[in-house]
């Protein structure tokens, strides 16, 4: 086997109490931007990020909070949303976060082979997903969480209920900013990636130093045995527990980016958070807060299982981990 292809050892991560997952979002704003930049933890978030609020978001907001995190940019694929509309949602994010400084650069639109044609003969020949992203036709009316109306044009950007963003996304794309950051601070740039790893693919193919300068790749994806609740979430893996979305909505993204030479990879699948909900009663604690985004969560804060705040957690603080495998 070609050692540049040679998969390296992963962790799988399962936390004690989900709920340690959102502190970074707790109590008053602080201004992150003060500290010494220098000695902060550098951080590409590439994340499909649909909202408003949500898993997606929330995970971001995480990560523009702590403190010792200087956050480089974010990269943005389609995944559970369409790439444009997700790019608005992030902009419109950073306003209100107070964190315009912050880039957001556009990745992939689509996956780099499957289709949404591919997607229906699968389930076809092997039966019918729950959720498939941007691809979800139908959605619950009841007993499920809102989602905006499906629409299957990938340039529609739909009037977001929490406001349209006045500021706009870098020009440059996200494999290339992505190639870019890694060669300015090499060893330096750890990748938090939470949706499809369609951009970082790209990244890889088009510069085949990216994975070995970056310091490490930590992502959300992949399942084992999820542990069954009584949720819809949760529901999808009864019977086929290895098909988590991150990784069949571009699975040879997912085989290019693991086979790539990482000085290190931190996998948390989907098992630790099938009953690891951002509950209700959260969603109105947190809506007390003084931050700039606390009423934009109270507004838009539903009760997802906290699967990227749940990888972003792990990043940010290792200690919550109580068990892993190498």
């Amino acid at each position: 086997m070609n050692s540049r292809r040679r998969p390296r050892p992963t962790v799988l991560a399962s936390l004690l109490c989900g709920c340690a997952a959102l502190l970074a979002l707790a109590g008053a704003a602080r201004d992150c931007r003060a500290a010494d930049a220098s000695a902060r933890r550098k951080v590409i978030i590439d994340q499909d990020a649909f909202g408003p609020a949500g898993s997606n978001m929330q995970a971001i907001l995480m990560l523009l909070q702590a403190q010792d995190v200087e956050v480089l940019g974010i990269t943005i694929p389609s995944g559970d949303g369409w790439r444009d509309e997700e790019v608005s949602q992030t902009l419109r994010l950073l306003e209100i976060a107070q964190r315009t400084e912050v880039p957001v650069h556009p990745g992939a639109v689509y996956p780099l082979v499957n289709t949404q044609s591919r997607n229906k003969v699968w389930e076809a020949l092997y039966g019918t997903l729950f959720y498939k992203g941007c691809w979800t036709e139908v959605w619950p009316s009841e007993g499920a969480v809102r989602r905006t109306p499906y629409h299957a044009d990938p340039y529609l950007v739909p009037p977001s209920p929490a406001g349209q963003p006045t500021i706009r996304a870098a020009r440059e794309s996200a494999a290339s900013f992505l190639s870019r950051m890694v060669h300015e601070f090499p060893g330096q740039v750890s990748i938090v990636a939470a949706g499809p790893l369609t951009n970082l693919a790209l990244a890889a193919r088009l510069d085949p130093q990216f994975s070995s300068l970056a310091k490490e790749l930590v992502f959300m994806g992949g399942s084992f045995n999820p542990a069954p609740a009584d949720n819809p979430f949760a529901a999808e893996y009864v019977n086929a527990t290895r098909r988590e979305f991150n990784m069949r909505f571009d699975p040879e993204a997912a085989s290019i980016v693991l086979h790539e030479p990482w000085k290190k990879i931190t996998e948390v699948p989907i098992d630790p958070t099938t009953k690891t909900f951002f509950k209700a009663e959260f969603i109105r604690e947190v809506a007390r807060g003084q931050a700039p985004f606390d009423a934009y969560l109270g507004e838009w804060g539903q009760s997802y299982p906290m699967w990227d705040e749940t990888a972003v957690a792990v990043w940010l603080d290792p200690s919550l981990v109580t068990r892993s495998k190498t």
